[in-house]
């Protein structure tokens, strides 16, 4: 039995709709009106409006009342002009040279001006009344060019709609009316924008006398002064930061000689010193010397950091491995069946061989990023500890004899990296808790395996083990898996791990363990007590800011420890930049190495021409099995933003290639902005995602919408097909169906 409908509740519902309806059919009158009363003021004064005698034959024959009595004069006019100005009647130019005619230069340009605005702020909420929103958002799409130029240059660009006579007075307020515009903004911006046309027609009003025609008014070099006035905020607006930012590096280097009073060396061995070789500063190191300064690079482990030899580079290899294991698994399965195997009696792999072929892995990675290499580059390459003792000096001592030397350069990279966060346990000793940076020693594959933490690392980890033979348990406290990513995302990832054996706990934590094996793991109402072998924190990272000097620099933090640093990679001291896991929470080599260009680049260069960082499009990728990419924005980020988005999904089994590979599980997920095809955010899940997000990265940074994905041509059968099909997808759901129906009529009455 369905809910009970109450005769109260029907009539709330039957009076919103008949509300609804009223509204609509009260805009429509108005609208009606309005246009009535607009067109008889056309055929009323449109043959006499532009009549230069009839303009001083009314100066004449009002000027007397207007020295009787001119407050009710100057009251009678405002009046006039606000109902020329706000219906579109064409005597507004003849209100504005009699307003110089009959009240003078000074009065009549305060008049003039403020009439003006305040019709066309009249006629701007009148436009937008009568539209509502639903109209707004049907426009959108058609308004796109004036509402993207709003909302990058907001007054600026409005500015250059009102000052170029160009564009008509009316329909710069009902196109404007129709983007998210404010109020106050659209009357002030108006105010200052139409001024000085209004300077130079009340002028001529004030001079009627000897004015021959109102056309002679807009000559050529009038009309070209006011175009280049209107575009000047623009060019300005992109002209001035970048001048302030280069001020603002001479200030800062200004400002530090201050500060750090005597410290500063007289001269400079060295342009760049580069603190610490993972893949910020290897990236930030390559640029400086492919830019011939001379850069000298500071390590105290292994060439390469955290992504060569702990991170990226062995958590991919032993993925590779433990998918491979799986599929002899499979295959077992399948070939064995006849014969009665059954695929748990294949021997569990050898451990401490997987992990040499890990190692073999990074070894033919490492001259990548090996000393030799990089001196050959024209790095100066040294192992050891460094210690920051201003922003122009690092005092290194050597790895290898433990001589201390002073090296001075311009300009300080701080590009430390980031540690592994473990928590204190109750009851597990200390070291006794793995890491990504302590895993890679163990020999013995465990037969149960804890997880803690259920984001990118911990996802990637459990399956792996779970698919090497290991039985693992992934302990995640939010609600569930990858929160960062789509709700739909996260369980597709969820119901892959399950598949694979693994046992997942979310809204869960751990509490405590005891006897070193038992780990007492709460959630909302349950306790329960897990038996392991090897406990993995995959947690987090935090950045590497201890033990280098960074202290007595005093440079600011954000509150989860990573140095805060502006959009040019500059620290709280303007002479020290920083990039990579130790100035950002998103702990991503491509990441890093962006990060490292900008700051090289600006360390060596920004003084000249300072380059901002782009953030707009990050990709990210989990490589789980399925993998799950993605870029841009999420819905509940999108919401957050206030940004209203459309979301267009296409699955992966409908993709001829994931047919032809058997991989049909995922589907590609875009978010475009509502009312338009500009891509906001994309999702994918399902085999080569992360190769696939590339396509949508570059289209969101070079702003490609879906229409020219569509229009792309893509080898067949390719992954990348996708994209272009959730791009067909997204035009089918927004066909203009109006334009179909009377396309469908047209080729009937062609078949005729």
């Amino acid at each position: 039995m369905g809910p009970r409908i109450t005769p109260t509740a029907l009539r709330a519902d039957c009076f919103s709709a008949m509300s609804d309806r009223g509204r609509g059919l009260i805009r429509l009158s108005v609208a009606g009106a309005l246009v009535a009363l607009a067109g008889l003021g056309w055929w009323w004064l449109g043959d006499s409006a532009f009549d230069l005698s009839t303009l001083r034959g009314v100066r004449d024959s009002i000027a007397y009342r207007v020295q009787q009595s001119p407050e009710l004069a100057a009251l009678a006019f405002i009046a006039a002009y606000l109902l020329v100005a706000a219906l579109a009647l064409p005597g507004a130019l003849v209100l504005t040279l009699l307003g110089g005619a009959l009240f003078g230069f000074g009065p009549g340009v305060v008049l003039v001006a403020f009439a003006s605005s305040l019709g066309a702020l009249v006629s701007f909420g009148v436009v937008r009344w009568i539209a509502g929103r639903g109209v707004r958002d049907r426009l959108a799409a058609r308004l796109a060019p004036i509402a993207q130029g709003i909302e990058r240059d907001g007054a600026y660009y409005l500015f250059t709609l009102r000052v170029v006579p160009v564009f008509p007075f009316f329909l710069v307020n009902v196109l404007v009316a129709l983007t998210p515009i404010r109020a106050w903004t659209f009357y002030w911006v108006s105010l200052i924008g139409m001024l000085p046309a209004t300077l130079v027609y009340v002028n001529a009003g004030h001079q009627l006398a000897s004015l021959d025609s109102i056309s002679g008014l807009l000559t050529p070099g009038l009309m070209g002064a006011l175009a280049l006035l209107g575009v000047f905020p623009l060019v300005a607006r992109r002209l001035l930061p970048g001048m302030a930012q280069r001020i603002g590096f001479v200030i800062g280097a200004v400002r530090a000689n201050r500060r750090w009073r005597g410290q500063r060396p007289r001269r400079f061995d060295r342009d760049l010193i580069v603190i610490g070789a993972g893949a910020a500063g290897l990236v930030a190191a390559n640029i400086a010397a492919s830019l011939r300064a001379k850069v000298t690079l500071i390590e105290r482990e292994a060439m390469g950091g955290d992504c060569l030899n702990t991170g990226c580079v062995p958590s991919k290899a032993l993925i590779r491995l433990a998918n491979r294991v799986r599929e002899e698994r499979l295959l077992m399965a399948q070939g064995g069946g006849g014969a009665g195997i059954p695929p748990s009696s294949m021997p569990r792999p050898d451990l401490a061989v997987l992990l040499e072929r890990v190692r073999a892995t990074i070894d033919r990675i490492a001259p990548h990023d090996s000393v030799e290499r990089y001196r050959a580059l024209g790095v100066e390459c040294l192992r050891g500890e460094a210690r920051v003792l201003s922003p122009w000096t690092v005092e290194v001592t050597r790895a290898e004899g433990g001589a201390v030397e002073r090296l001075h350069a311009r300009h300080l990279i701080i590009a430390t990296g980031a540690d592994p966060v473990v928590p204190e346990i109750a009851g597990l000793a200390p070291g006794r808790a793995l890491t990504t940076q302590t895993l890679w020693a163990i020999r013995d594959l465990p037969r149960r395996f804890l997880v803690l933490g259920g984001g990118p690392v911990g996802c990637e980890l459990a399956q792996a083990f779970q698919r090497l033979g290991s039985a693992v348990t992934l302990v995640e406290r939010a609600e569930r898996l990858l929160p960062r990513e789509e709700p739909e995302a996260s369980a597709e990832v969820r119901r892959a791990l399950e598949a694979d054996g693994v046992r997942v706990l979310t809204g869960a934590s751990l509490a405590s363990v005891q006897g070193g094996t038992h780990a007492h793991v709460l959630s909302s109402d349950t306790q329960v007590v897990i038996e392991f072998d090897q406990l993995l924190c995959a947690l987090g990272r935090r950045s590497r800011v201890e033990g280098v000097g960074l202290d007595g620099l005093g440079l600011a933090r954000d509150a989860d420890g990573t140095l805060r640093v502006d959009e040019w990679m500059r620290t709280s001291e303007p002479g020290v930049f920083a990039c990579g896991d130790v100035a950002t929470a998103d702990r991503l080599t491509h990441v890093a190495g962006q990060m490292a260009w900008h700051a090289t680049f600006n360390a060596l260069f920004g003084v000249l021409w300072p380059l901002r960082i782009d953030r707009r499009a990050i990709p990210r990728c989990v490589f789980t099995d399925p993998e799950v990419a993605r870029v841009g924005l999420t819905r509940s980020e999108a919401e957050q933003a206030g940004i209203k988005v459309v979301c267009t999904r296409y699955e992966m089994s409908a993709l001829d290639r994931a047919i032809i590979e058997e991989q049909t599980r995922g589907f590609v997920m875009v978010l475009t902005a509502q009312g338009s095809d500009r891509i906001v955010g994309a999702t994918v899940v399902g085999a080569r995602a992360g190769e696939l997000i590339s396509l949508l990265t570059l289209a969101i940074r070079e702003k490609l919408g879906l229409r020219r994905l569509m229009s792309m041509m893509i080898a067949y059968p390719g992954w990348t097909d996708a994209a272009r099909a959730v791009a067909s997808q997204w035009q089918r759901d927004h066909a203009p169906v109006f334009v179909l129906a009377w396309l469908e009529r047209w080729h009937r009455w062609r078949r005729q």
